[in-house]
């Protein structure tokens, strides 16, 4: 299989995990559309939202808030968006949710080897 996020779960492409758990990672986008634009993928290969088990999507859902939380403490954010693409929008075939603090509020601003630091402080 050549899926990105499946070579990154196994270590072959380097990321910059914020979070894991037997089930799944939290790593920040290589090409955030925000400061702090985090990604949520399943470790188990789940194409998309159509594929993807109700307690697996349960548990990813539990982790996003608990990562909300975390970004939009460190952050200073005031909102946060979450986004699921699907189709022809959906860049990599493999469920993942995108994270992005105050999306309709601001501008990008750092680069994500400084948010990276600030989040795993």
């Amino acid at each position: 299989m050549d899926c990105i996020f499946c070579k990154i779960l196994k270590n072959e492409i380097p990321s910059k995990r914020i979070y894991e758990d037997e089930k799944v990672i939290a790593i920040m986008d290589i090409n955030p559309v925000v400061d702090g634009h985090v990604l949520i993928i399943p470790k188990e290969h789940v194409e998309d939202y159509q594929g993807i088990k109700p307690e697996l999507l349960q548990h990813i859902y539990k982790v996003a808030d608990k990562l909300t939380k975390e970004l939009m403490t460190k952050l200073n954010s005031k909102g946060l968006t979450f986004v699921v693409n699907y189709g022809d929008s959906q860049l990599v075939k493999h469920f993942h949710l995108h994270l992005l603090p105050d999306y309709q509020l601001k501008e990008k601003e750092m680069d994500v080897d400084k948010v990276f630091e600030i989040l795993t402080k």
